[in-house]
């Protein structure tokens, strides 16, 4: 079951609506899939949703896709017979059959290769595989929950995951809120973890945050987002007295004036012509540049210092007009260093995948683009 410190903390009406999806989808046997950026509590989810459920009292198996090779990953869902592979010297049960009868939970989904999603869309709707090295059928009673941060839908649509997979696992999808999104949680959550590393500290009491503390809580984004708020408060209770509020909030704590100099390779100082790249450095050398000294002209010249020539226009101008050009010539060159994939097309632009398809059918240029 849940530990006190694992429950679901929030009242934001964002973070209740999935609460009361979770609540509706829990006594279901069809597979989930739990979507949310990193530090959400995907895995919080998928664990609600099992012990919600009547497989309870089953087993509830959880394995990290991303953690192992595509060889390994096969071993450890579905198992190996004796002789295998060299060192297989019996056989080996995988994590869907000590999941029988109870809950998988699969996160990571998205790093999966085709040939594991194949075996899992079989087991999806089948229930039954083989053991890697066997040909015995072996059956199996699993309810499956995946999670991820990727955008699965794209992926499909770029051929790099089974759309057929994608059919079948979102039965029903639950999308996590961002911190960022649930800012009157923000401070409850933090006081969670607070009150937790107090007793950790063995301390008598909490003081509180100060006011400034709490502004400084509230306006950061947490790109983190749960996990990175509670490093952060965790750590601000442990460096704080625990005789007064805490004051004091630090982010990022590799922030240092002895943080160690960043290494930046050089780049020679010589014109080099469009699309060329610049010569390089010998024996791989990289030199490191103290942002607290500028280098003389004649010891180095980094990417940074070399300005590139600011266009020349001709008045009157078509505002309008010209940025549309702009932006089309800047689309298309996109699409091209990205040999055409939206996904890494639109991460070059700064922009999610669906803005980039706004643009895309904006500018008529969908069917040169399409993968």
């Amino acid at each position: 079951m849940f530990s006190k410190s694992d429950n679901l903390i929030g009242q934001a009406n964002s973070f209740l609506e999935i609460l009361e999806q979770i609540s509706q989808l829990a006594p279901l046997n069809k597979p989930v899939l739990v979507i949310g950026e990193r530090g959400t509590g995907k895995e919080l989810i998928a664990a609600r949703l099992h012990y919600l459920s009547q497989r309870w009292e089953q087993n509830y198996v959880k394995l990290n896709c991303a953690a192992l090779n595509d060889n390994l990953l096969e071993s450890e869902l579905f198992g190996y017979e004796s002789g295998a592979f060299t060192g297989a010297s019996k056989r080996k049960e995988g994590r869907f059959e000590y999941a029988h009868n109870g809950t998988l939970f699969l996160d990571e989904l998205a790093n999966t290769s085709a040939l594991i999603q194949e075996k899992l869309l079989r087991v999806i709707e089948y229930g039954e595989f083989e053991r890697v090295g066997g040909t015995r059928t072996v059956k199996v009673d699993v309810r499956l929950i995946a999670a991820t941060n990727e955008d699965l839908p794209s992926l499909a649509e770029q051929g790099e995951f089974r759309a057929d997979l994608l059919d079948r696992l979102a039965f029903d999808v639950v999308t996590i809120p961002p911190l960022r999104e649930r800012r009157e949680d923000i401070m409850t959550l933090a006081e969670h973890f607070a009150i937790n590393m107090t007793r950790e500290l063995s301390h008598e009491f909490f003081s509180g945050f100060s006011k400034k503390a709490t502004q400084t809580l509230l306006d950061y984004e947490w790109p983190g987002n749960i996990r990175e708020l509670k490093n952060v408060v965790e750590r601000a209770v442990y460096r704080n007295s625990p005789s007064i509020p805490v004051h004091d909030i630090v982010i990022d704590p590799f922030e240092s004036k002895y943080r160690p100099k960043q290494r930046i390779k050089a780049v020679s100082n010589v014109e080099t012509k469009d699309n060329q790249e610049p010569p390089a450095i010998a024996n791989n050398e990289t030199a490191t540049i103290d942002k607290r000294s500028k280098p003389n002209d004649d010891e180095i010249t980094t990417s940074a210092d070399i300005q590139e020539p600011k266009p020349n226009f001709s008045f009157p101008i078509d505002l309008k007009s010209a940025s549309q050009s702009f932006e089309i010539d800047l689309i298309q060159q996109a699409l091209a260093d990205s040999q055409f994939n939206q996904k890494k097309t639109a991460e070059k632009l700064s922009l999610t995948y669906h803005q980039l398809r706004g643009y895309l059918k904006k500018y008529n240029l969908l069917e040169n683009s399409e993968n």
